[in-house]
């Protein structure tokens, strides 16, 4: 056994100098093999440091049968030699180079041995085989740290190998692949038709983290041979193909129009056709079942030919000496293509002279001349009558109204006639609101001048008003501009506003107007002609808080958007107003039964519409789109959208966002991720709540599709730097409850994740944060910054910066003008035989899957341009509107272009 030198290095004072003598003259120690031989003293200014490592051995892996070499480095450092597995290696092994710091001129010394495979296997086979080195110098020793030598290596057969699938279109695919065994462990990458799939660049995949690959959506591109490919630093191996065929199921097309009978005349017979087009069947999927082609009977109707009826008695005698005679063609009457009678329906004959009376002249003329001038005087006198009368009229109309050109023409009545934007031709004029002859004299008033006058009650409903406590005739506003609050605030409807919420309000009459919550997503749009004229109503936009409502969901029920407030309720509306609100569900109808609630005036909540079952003659209405609810009502109230999921298809929408401290002292540094539903409301809400803590949003925020399959959430932080940062938690992962998530009650739920750095000067952290539902989808992202200096451009400010006005009333409130308003509607609200009509205007706009309820309206046309001004407020354009009614081509389109005499 090799002489361990440890015991020689315990200095004791009485034997320094004997040691430093032994050293300077090259003692040799021997036990049993060579072990240490002293040939370069040190000098004696470094002859009290101790080695300290310049290279240390690292972990290696032996490949195949090519031995690993490890190497150590030391300064000062009069031996180093390596001990494996607790044994000395014999100096014959070791490849030792001396040398000379430049910079210090202390020497340094470099030891290298070799590791075979034989040597590994034949002491521990394939356990882990480790190696450190030990330096020396005059002063003592040091130890390196352990590297262990493995052999690399990678199983020939796959533990599960993908399985081929035939799908439906859009359907979501799993192809399972667990690699062989290895050392190190093999990393994983899918192919497809052999050429690598990139889940960045197609987010229709994703590689989970047991190297699964999901295809969240199947398409017909997706068809192909995938194969998975395992890989370590030894060998390459890939699985067998599986083959994925999507196919696509055939639909039918729409029905073509019914052909011409065919008989001309009497009874026959008419078809119509379709054909499975919608899609087209495609690998193998089923075709359409049913009829491609439908007969009719048909009954033609025979044409009809006009027959004359008797002449009439010839008239007396005229002045002229010519005296009449008539028929008609009414025996029969022409029809059903018949044809007109021939000849002529009217003859003239000579009288003779005995008949002929005697033309007469002078008094007689000069009595019909009288008569003309009399009859002349009469209709100027009446006309002067309906001029005054109609003048006073005018001047009774609303008094918030100052200049009754607003109602005529919608525009400055200065005769300045504006620019017009180019290919607008229908649309040209805009009303020019900054002249101060068209003044609107309601009252808008921001939310935090009344704030003190709300009183907290979780009372019923907001009740009606008392009779005309709504009503100000006349336009007669209060003189105090704080007596409508003073007065709302003893209201027991008004008591039910939390003094923390967002509330917007303001003063409207028949002109209409727009109220919004900013950063909501939540509007409320007031058409004209809402409101009776004479009228003036003070109306309120509020969110309610969810906790606070109590809700009640049963079963799979869950809130799909936030429960918001307008009133007073009880007032009268003669069309529909339109609320606008986020939801959060997928928007697929075949995987819900999503309803309208409407809390009752008795405080319980009441189904009022189900969506895909709408009755057009209810007072409700609901257009959903993709992330947004539009509710026609008549009736203002409280309202929520409540989704019950029909099959486990079923998903709503969560938003990921990730926060973590905008400064950190400490080495503790803590990560929020917040999942909520996806709506602006909880975005703003939760925006806010982070920066009063000192929080910053550290990743764009992420959408995640949670699915009704009582899963559970789950989060996790993998990879890392284990050397400088470490997680507290734990367990492997973090768990939110299903229930909490799918009820949507809890408007802020987070998991917080603690990490400890190990120096205070750590700043960077790299690492990957997995978000999954259990057996379902997830999401992996990834972290990289600095948590002392945030340097990217990404701030949480710009998801606060919807800076649009609380209250809008009147025509500002309004993309198109009034006047063009009023003659799109005349134009287009009568039904025109070649379809040029509003259904054509409602199919350009891409509306026409409601033309039902818009039927249903007095005014079809002025229902499609309000839902046309809820979707475009912020982006409207009136060119593109113009060229969509340029489009429907119609003679008439002409009237939309007002003249400088109209204005």
């Amino acid at each position: 056994m090799p002489l361990h030198l440890g015991p020689f290095v315990r200095w004791r004072s009485g034997l320094v100098l004997t040691w430093i003598c032994l050293f300077s003259s090259g003692f040799t120690f021997t036990g049993g093999e060579h072990v240490a031989t002293v040939t370069h003293p040190l000098p004696a200014a470094f002859s009290d440091l101790l080695p300290h490592f310049l290279v240390e051995p690292d972990d290696v892996y032996i490949v195949k049968n090519k031995p690993v070499t490890l190497t150590c480095r030391s300064t000062p450092a009069t031996q180093i030699y390596f001990k494996c597995n607790g044994e000395w290696v014999h100096q014959d092994q070791h490849l030792i180079e001396h040398d000379v710091d430049p910079a210090t001129g202390l020497p340094v010394m470099q030891v290298k041995i070799d590791i075979s495979r034989q040597q590994v296997e034949k002491i521990f086979g394939l356990e882990d085989y480790w190696c450190q080195c030990v330096a020396w110098s005059t002063t003592g020793t040091q130890k390196s740290q352990k590297a262990y030598v493995r052999i690399a290596y990678l199983r020939k057969n796959f533990e599960e190998e993908p399985l081929g699938k035939e799908v439906a279109l859009d359907q979501e695919v799993l192809l399972r692949c667990h690699p062989p065994e290895g050392v190190p462990s093999a990393e994983v990458e899918w192919q497809r038709n052999e050429e690598l799939i990139d889940p960045k660049t197609d987010p229709n995949f994703f590689i989970t983290v047991d190297h699964n690959l999901i295809i969240r959506q199947a398409r017909l591109a997706d068809t192909g041979n995938y194969t998975c490919v395992a890989k370590n630093i030894v060998a390459r191996r890939k699985s067998s193909s599986a083959t994925v065929i999507v196919y696509v199921n055939g639909g039918w097309s729409t029905w073509a129009t019914w052909s011409a009978c065919s008989a001309v005349c009497g009874r026959g017979w008419q078809k119509r056709s379709r054909s499975c087009t919608n899609p087209t069947p495609l690998n193998g999927g089923t075709s359409c079942e049913g009829q491609s082609v439908q007969k009719s009977a048909c009954t033609a109707t025979c044409p009809v030919d006009g027959g004359w009826s008797e002449w009439s008695k010839w008239s007396t005698c005229g002045a002229d000496c010519t005296m009449w005679r008539s028929r008609e063609c009414t025996q029969p009457t022409p029809s059903t293509g018949g044809k007109e009678c021939q000849g002529l329906d009217l003859q003239s004959l000579n009288c003779t002279s005995e008949q002929c009376p005697q033309t007469a002249s002078g008094a007689e003329d000069v009595a019909l001349y009288v008569g003309i001038v009399a009859v002349a005087l009469c209709l100027t006198l009446l006309l002067i009558v309906l001029v005054l009368v109609y003048r006073r009229k005018k001047e009774g109309l609303d008094a918030d109204v100052a200049d009754s050109s607003i109602l005529t023409t919608g525009f400055q009545p200065m005769g300045i006639k504006p620019t017009k934007p180019e290919n607008s031709h229908l649309l040209t004029i805009q009303p020019d609101l900054t002249t101060t002859t068209t003044s609107y004299q309601g009252t808008l008033r921001s939310r935090h001048e009344v704030t003190g006058k709300f009183s907290v009650s979780n009372g019923p409903l907001l009740e009606p008003l008392p009779n005309g406590s709504h009503t100000l005739h006349n336009g007669k506003l209060p003189s105090d501009p704080n007596d409508f609050m003073n007065r709302l605030s003893s209201q027991t409807y008004f008591k039910t506003l939390p003094r923390d919420v967002n509330t917007s309000y303001g003063t409207f009459n028949f002109l209409g107007g727009r109220l919004t919550l900013p950063s909501t997503g939540i509007s409320l749009l007031i058409p004209p002609e809402a409101i009776p004229r004479g009228k003036i109503y003070e109306i309120y936009l509020t969110i309610q808080k969810k906790e606070d409502m109590r809700l009640p969901l049963a079963g799979c029920q869950t809130l799909l958007s936030p429960v918001v407030s307008c009133g007073p309720p009880g007032v009268t509306l003669t069309r529909p107003v339109i609320l606008s609100m986020d939801h959060c569900s997928d928007a697929c109808l075949e995987n819900w039964a999503i309803r309208l609630k409407k809390q009752s005036y008795e405080g319980t909540w009441e189904d009022v519409l189900q969506l895909g079952e709408d009755v057009v003659s209810e007072p409700y209405y609901c257009q959903l789109e993709a992330e947004t609810c539009r509710v026609f009502t008549e009736q203002l109230g409280r309202f929520a959208l409540v989704g019950e999921s029909l099959s486990m298809a079923a998903a709503k929408r969560l938003k990921l966002l990730l926060f973590a401290p905008a400064y950190c002292s400490t080495l503790e540094y803590n990560i929020r991720v917040y999942c909520m539903d996806d709506t602006q409301d909880l975005l703003k809400e939760v925006m806010q709540m982070e920066r009063q803590l000192g929080g910053r949003l550290i990743d764009e925020p992420h959408i995640l599709l949670f699915k009704d399959s009582y899963h559970n959430l789950r989060l996790s932080i993998h990879d890392m730097p284990q050397a400088h940062w470490r997680s507290k938690l734990l367990a492997g992962y973090q768990e939110i409850p299903f229930y909490h998530i799918w009820s949507g009650s809890q408007r802020t739920l987070h998991c917080t994740f603690t990490l400890e750095r190990q120096s205070l000067s750590t700043c960077d952290l790299t690492c990957t944060l997995c978000v999954w539902q259990v057996e379902g989808e997830g999401q992996s992202f990834t972290l990289d910054f600095n948590i002392s200096k945030d340097i990217r451009p990404l701030d949480s400010d710009f998801l606060l910066m919807d800076n649009c006005t609380p209250a809008l009333a009147g025509p500002s409130a309004f993309q198109i003008p009034y006047l063009i308003r009023q003659k799109i509607c005349s134009s287009l609200d009568t039904p025109c035989p070649n379809g040029a009509d509003w259904r054509l205007l409602a199919q350009r706009l891409k509306l026409d899957r409601h033309m039902s309820f818009f039927a249903s309206k007095a005014s079809p046309t002025s229902v499609i341009l309000d839902l046309w001004e809820t979707q475009h407020f912020h982006s409207g354009n009136l060119n593109q509107l113009a060229a969509v009614m340029a489009e429907i081509g119609k003679q008439e389109a002409m009237i939309f272009l007002v003249s400088d005499g109209e204005c």
